[in-house]
């Protein structure tokens, strides 16, 4: 079968582009000693996990606890939860994560520490603790080094807790400034910082020199890429695995053509660079714009375009953020240079918990 035989509005994944992605930034990592730990938010998929584990990566980083527990039914034995455990009842499913997996946590505030601390109570092995400082993304995170030394100081007082260091997103040259105060502040109190994790597949190709204090690189949408990586400068057209497969099933005007694809399917996100630029990019038909999108529609402003697709005709669509466009799809479908090769269950979409 070939993808051209699919339903569509369907997202596609080539790959052998995936896998050339995974190698790719390992290969970088390995030449810079650093370690990786991809973030599985973009592909969601224990498959491509353990994918990313054998060809080299120390663990998996993940946003919920939903998607911890799943990582962890599927064999996964390393997992780093990058967001805030707060209130008992994440503390007892983390201290259950403990029985299939070796978890370590981010925080930046006492609150989170005293839910992280409860779970260790009851942990089966101890949990480790990362404190998030600010560098650039006005997230979550500690603003000053002194907060993170104050926070670690009361972490390193709890019992099965295992102060692992210091964590960031993104990395940027932020990042250095942060740790240039922050590390000369932790050695005078005696507290040890043997992992500094920093985050992003934008700035993942350059880590080693924005922060060449990161020993452990978080990325995710690397896996994929989309058309906010290829406006960053981070990827090619060619290096994007992802796709979404729709169906012309309109053409009102000479100049407008309507799409089986609309919200619910490519999302509503925009570049952030270039907002009037649409809603995707059509390697096909690069000079048209998928101008407006309603829930089930598409509207392809064809006005620039030598080129115009005709009605039932196939177009393949890079999404502008790839992460969000995983998450509104129930399966994904892979193959090898179009014909069709699996058809995988999405687990992890939609875990909010």
């Amino acid at each position: 079968m070939q993808i051209t035989d699919l339903e569509t509005p369907v997202p596609i994944v080539d790959v052998e582009i995936a896998r050339h992605n995974i190698r790719r930034l390992q290969a970088y990592c390995d030449a810079h000693r650093i370690k990786l730990r991809p973030h599985i938010k973009t592909h969601k998929l224990p498959l491509f996990a353990h994918e990313q584990i054998r060809a080299g990566a120390v663990g998996i980083t993940v946003q919920k606890l939903g998607e911890a527990e799943t990582m962890a039914e599927s064999g996964i034995t390393d997992i780093l939860l990058t967001y805030n455990v707060i209130g008992q009842p994440k503390a007892e499913r983390l201290a259950h994560l403990t029985n299939f997996a070796r978890m370590t946590v981010a925080i930046d505030n006492r609150n989170a520490l005293e839910s992280v601390a409860s779970a260790a109570q009851h942990a089966a092995s101890p949990i480790g603790l990362f404190i998030e400082f600010e560098s650039g993304a006005n997230r979550q995170g500690v603003q000053t080094p002194e907060q993170a030394l104050e926070l670690a100081k009361e972490a390193v007082k709890h019992l099965n807790i295992e102060f692992k260091g210091l964590l960031t997103f993104p990395t940027t040259s932020k990042t250095t400034e942060f740790l240039g105060i922050a590390l000369p502040l932790f050695r005078n109190a005696g507290i040890g910082v043997p992992i500094i994790s920093g985050g992003g597949s934008q700035p993942a190709f350059f880590t080693h020199k924005l922060a060449p204090g990161v020993t452990e690189m978080r990325a995710g949408t690397y896996i994929y890429n989309d058309r906010m990586m290829i406006d960053a400068g981070a990827a090619t057209e060619e290096a994007c695995a992802f796709k979404i497969l729709a169906t012309v099933v309109s053409r009102p005007t000479a100049d407008r053509a309507i799409i089986d694809a609309g919200s619910k399917t490519l999302s509503s996100d925009l570049l952030p660079s270039k907002p009037q630029e649409g809603y995707g990019l059509l390697p096909d038909y690069p000079d048209a714009m998928i101008a407006r999108l309603s829930e089930e529609h598409g509207v392809l402003d064809l006005g620039r375009s030598a080129q115009k697709p005709e009605i039932g005709e196939r177009v393949r669509i890079i999404p502008n953020h790839v992460c969000v466009v995983t998450n509104l799809h129930d399966h994904i479908h892979l193959h090898k240079n179009g014909e069709l090769i699996a058809r995988l269950p999405i687990h992890l979409r939609g875990l909010t918990v």
